[in-house]
């Protein structure tokens, strides 16, 4: 199969042409500029997929904790009418779990140390059509949960820092006070804990306590629940969904879904993603603009040759045609090395950051900052592709002058001193 002479000329100027000192530097700078190429291309996905890795795994963590979509009386108190609102709730197509809660703050309080918690007050028969952590921990732990008897659950990493097991008696101090003629007292309550969770995200492991609805009702002077809480058969369509329950929800309620349930978390990681990808770019830029160097390089040291193919009937176009291919199959050549290395680290990056947390006995998530223990990884298309065109495109622009001049090269001027 005969190729166009411009691809093959190209082709062997790339892999450096006669064994001669220049030639050989010139391959060396060519090969720098490939590595160059890889490296930023696969320091791009690496780091992108670890950015949408542990976005996803936070998020999927998170929602296992939390629902989807959450109505609440606009008053803070108990909802008017709990039962006509899940029956609303129920009707929404995209809905397929719904269960009443009671969401609150308190501290609990073991001997001298005491920690400030979230409170969720559950119905255990239903929870589990909402969250995850529910259904998975419920025949352990939720079952446990009796109406009348005060058992709680705690978070794994709550019940470490109080030093509690299950069984063991904990206080809970209400945010509200008894006036008494002595003045504000506040209102105590011994709970036994029933159970502990791990749902793999700190913040809740360590400042979440679940008991029953009616306990909940009781402890801090409710006349219900004080909110629903929703699970939709698609996560990405809770905001339409909980735009669509606004207006067909009766009473004076509101409805918050998760994207806005932790909003500011999720617009700094984005923002965190896009500016990582303009700086780890800029590496990408660099790299390809190296092969202005060699391509410039290799110019002058092939004038010769270009005088010849000039004198032989090449065109200014062809002669251009070469130069660019030449840096071209450097851009493509470096481009698919660093795909395949950040695709092949980013693919086996839950066996490697181990294995190097081991070796250098060191955490490179602590799990109190960073919310997780693990570095995740999650590639994805959208993010693979434009990098590799980025990198093409750029590597393509930095052959374009280089070409230029060299489609200009003079033959006689060339072959004066030959």
């Amino acid at each position: 199969m005969q190729f166009p002479y411009e691809l093959t000329l190209g082709w062997r100027y790339t892999r450096a042409g006669r064994a001669t000192r220049r030639n050989g530097f010139i391959s060396f700078i060519s090969g720098v500029s490939m590595l160059g190429i890889a490296l930023g291309v696969a320091a791009l996905i690496i780091v992108l997929s670890v950015m949408n890795g542990f976005q996803k795994e936070v998020r999927d963590r998170m929602l296992g904790v939390i629902s989807h979509i959450e109505i609440y009386a606009a008053n803070g108190q108990a909802l008017p009418d709990v039962a006509r609102t899940l029956t609303e709730a129920r009707s929404e197509m995209q809905v397929i779990g719904a269960a009443p809660f009671i969401a609150t703050q308190a501290l609990v309080a073991r001997g001298e140390d005491m920690k400030g918690t979230i409170v969720r007050g559950i119905d255990p028969a239903l929870e589990g059509q909402v969250t995850d952590l529910a259904a998975a921990v419920r025949n352990s732990t939720l079952d446990a949960l009796k109406p009348g008897e005060f058992g709680v659950v705690l978070g794994g990493e709550l019940a470490r820092n109080l030093g509690v097991r299950v069984g063991d008696p904990v206080t809970l101090v209400a945010p509200s006070g008894q006036v008494t003629p002595a003045g504000v007292v506040p209102r105590l309550k011994q709970m036994t804990v029933v159970g502990t969770f791990d749902s793999g995200h700190y913040e809740y492991d360590s400042a979440l306590a679940l008991m029953h609805v009616d306990d909940a009702a009781r402890i801090f002077r409710l006349e219900g629940p004080t909110g629903v809480r929703l699970k939709l058969k698609d996560l990405h369509q809770a905001r339409d969904v909980a735009q669509r329950l606004v207006s067909n929800l009766s009473g004076d309620v509101s409805v918050r879904d998760w994207t806005r349930q932790n909003r500011t978390w999720f617009a700094a990681v984005q923002l965190e993603k896009r500016m990582m990808f303009i700086i780890l770019t800029l590496i990408v830029a660099v790299a390809a603009f190296n092969l202005v160097s060699t391509l410039v390089m290799t110019v002058q040291d092939k004038r010769a040759d270009i005088a010849i193919l000039r004198t032989l009937g090449a065109s200014p176009r062809s002669i251009m045609g070469i130069f660019v291919v030449q840096g071209a199959l450097v851009g493509v050549i470096g481009t698919l090395a660093g795909l395949l290395l950040g695709l092949s680290i980013a693919f086996n990056i839950d066996t490697l950051v181990p294995a190097l947390e081991q070796a250098f006995h060191a955490s490179f998530l602590p799990k109190d900052i960073y919310l997780i223990s693990r570095m995740p990884s999650d590639p994805q298309s959208t993010d693979i592709m434009p990098v590799a065109l980025i990198s093409l495109v750029m590597a393509f622009l930095a052959t374009l002058y280089p070409s230029w001049r060299a489609s200009q090269v003079n033959p006689a001027e060339a072959l004066r001193y030959e």
